[in-house]
């Protein structure tokens, strides 16, 4: 009877001008669970493996190994420059065959493929659709063990405990079954919370995860990362620890977790036990490979080479542009160093505030370094506090909406600024561009109400935590960037609590000191105009002997003062009340103390006899 199995093929990347690999998916089952394939004899192979292949991929270059000492993967007489197979060879896994011919790690049930180009997936039952996804599985402590040590790594498989379950629950079963299955047979052995819980990480594990998807673990404060090479299986286990189990297909090493990307960090310390990684998979799959190595894959998979692979884009650092004199000169400020300094901190801290009296140019300071370092006002947005600012208007909450369709109001979960540009900063492909959050008078809320679990997220940008109303795990993307600004003569509210101080770097903006103090006179000189402005506002500032009520130069900074009789209207409707209200009740003149006819008569002088 005629083998009537489909074929399957693969292309070996460079391979223009030769055969396609060829082989067959086996019904016979490995040892530790994987559905075997059969390479056929006569298939191609690369003569050379990718340098990191005998380290991360030990076992797979191993077994090519064995192939070419036995002789049965040899020179080829048809395709000089390659390997040729001399007989059929039956591999533990589709990726294992993949892997032995390609010499680098490969997808199996991605990269064989039938003629008319379906892949090795489409034939199997019960799969979940879709391209493939990457998972954490937490193992390390399951009641008590670590059975990554124990059993995952040296048995090649995956496990997740469900001890009370039934048998013969199956592969693909719907979350609505399963619900069923989970309220029936846990009962009143588990919370509510702890129902929902076991119901989504059963559904993931059952029947969203398949073969060919990425699946990763914690053991020891290593990362260890394999692919699931087959159907899921229920099992009976010593406390059912692991009776619900899939074959895996360990890297040899592990990768440290300290040393991962912080986007990577951010999604492992969700606290689930099944956790989907799949927005952070092209950091995944770029752990231990060059660039070139990348490139190389890429080129194998018939990937197009007018786009830049994922793995290399997720892995583009982020930078902060160095400030130069163009910019030192377009914001006045005396030194190119001292915008580098507010550089360097925003690099270090994320958070940063700019602080002083008013008319100091905080606002306008704070967006031009956030649009000139972010690339453009497009990764800028601005919100401004007040008394009655809260943690729904800043982050989410459940807002009045009105449905366009049938016109009724309802209250529906709504994103705030915050929210919204972390969304924006954390996609695909936007990860190495900074985005920047300016936060206009922070200090008028109630800082520890607006932030909310928020407090903890500035501090540990590689963690998350779960979010009050919507339950999303939630984390601060490292490319995100927030500068606050405080008016430090507003009385009417106290200043930020220890808490924001710890995390936000703090920086003054005082007529005291440049480059506050000098920008009046520099800007007069650019305009072309005479200096007494700032000689008067030098003078005003010298007889107030608080820092944090002197007068900033932005008053003076804008046409109309250069008007006919426009000094004297600002001094008299802007300066002057600010003044008056910082004296209230003290009995102090203040025309006299501080109008402009006082400070000409002091700068002139006394009358000579």
């Amino acid at each position: 009877m005629p083998d009537e199995r489909p074929e399957f093929q693969l292309r070996l990347p460079g391979g223009d001008g030769i055969d396609r690999a060829r082989g067959v998916l086996l019904d016979e089952i490995g040892t530790n669970g994987s559905r075997k394939f059969l390479i056929r004899a006569g298939s191609p192979a690369r003569d050379h493996v990718m340098p990191s292949f005998s380290k991360h991929f030990n076992g797979t270059f191993q077994g090519r190994e064995k192939l070419k000492a036995d002789g049965v993967l040899q020179p080829s007489t048809r395709w000089p420059g390659w390997l040729e197979l001399a007989e059929d060879v039956e591999c533990g896994s589709p990726s294992f065959a993949a892997g032995v011919l390609v010499g680098a790690p490969r997808n199996g049930w991605v990269a064989w493929k039938t003629a008319d180009g379906a892949p090795l997936s489409d034939f199997m039952d019960g799969v979940w659709p879709g391209p493939n996804q990457a998972w954490l599985v937490r193992g390390s402590n399951v009641s008590g063990s670590d059975l990554v040590q124990r059993l995952w790594l040296p048995e090649k498989r995956v496990s997740l405990s469900a001890a009370r379950l039934r048998q013969g629950v199956a592969q693909g079963a719907s979350k609505d079954r399963l619900r069923t299955l989970v309220e029936e047979d846990y009962g009143s052995t588990a919370t509510y919370n702890q129902k929902l819980e076991l119901v989504e990480e059963l559904h993931a594990f059952l029947s969203r995860m398949k073969p060919g998807d990425t699946v990763c673990s914690i053991s020891g404060g290593q990362l260890y990362i394999g692919e699931v090479t087959g159907a899921a299986e229920q099992v009976i286990s010593e406390g059912g620890r692991s009776n619900l189990r899939r074959p895996v297909e360990w890297q040899s090493t592990g990768y440290a977790y300290d040393e991962l990307p912080e986007e990577l960090q951010q999604k492992l310390s969700v606290q689930h036990d099944v956790v989907d990684l799949t927005v952070v998979q092209p950091l995944i799959d770029g752990l231990g490979l060059t660039d070139q190595e990348l490139a190389d894959e890429a080129e194998a998979i018939e990937r197009d080479p007018s786009v830049e692979t994922p793995a290399i884009t997720a892995r583009r650092e982020l930078e902060l542009p160095e400030p130069g004199e163009e910019l030192a000169a377009d914001l006045l400020v005396h030194s190119v160093d001292w915008l580098r300094e507010i550089r360097d901190l925003l690099w270090d801290d994320r958070q940063l505030v700019l602080y002083g009296p008013p008319g100091t140019g905080k606002t306008f300071l704070a967006l031009k370094l956030a649009e000139f370092l972010g690339g453009g006002p497009e990764q800028v947005k601005l919100v401004q506090f007040h008394p009655s600012y809260s943690y729904e208007d800043f982050f989410e909450g459940f807002r009045p909406q009105e449905d366009p369709e049938t016109r009724k109001v309802a209250f529906r979960l709504t994103a705030g600024p915050l929210r919204e540009l972390a969304d924006l900063a954390s996609r695909e492909g936007n990860r190495h561009i900074p985005h920047f959050l300016i936060i206009d008078e922070i200090n008028r809320a109630n800082l520890a109400k607006v932030f909310g679990e928020l407090y903890f997220l500035l501090e540990y940008r590689n963690k998350s935590v779960r979010l009050t109303y919507s339950g999303d795990d939630f984390a601060l993307p490292s490319n995100l960037f927030v500068i606050g600004t405080m008016n430090t003569a507003d009385r009417s509210i106290a200043l930020v609590d220890a808490a924001m101080r710890r995390r936000f770097a703090f920086v003054e903006l005082s007529p005291r000191t440049e480059p506050t103090s000098g920008l009046l006179r520099r800007w007069l000189a650019k305009e072309g105009r005479e200096s007494e402005p700032a000689d008067l506002l030098d003078a005003l500032n010298h007889r107030i002997d608080e820092a944090d009520f002197r007068i900033g130069p932005s008053y003076l900074m804008k046409r109309g003062v250069y008007r006919e009789g426009g000094l004297e209207r600002t001094w008299r409707t802007k300066i002057l009340p600010l003044l008056e209200e910082h004296h209230y009740g003290e009995g102090v003149d203040i025309e006299q103390r501080y109008g402009l006819a006082a400070l000409r008569k002091a700068a002139e002088g006394p009358a000579s006899p």
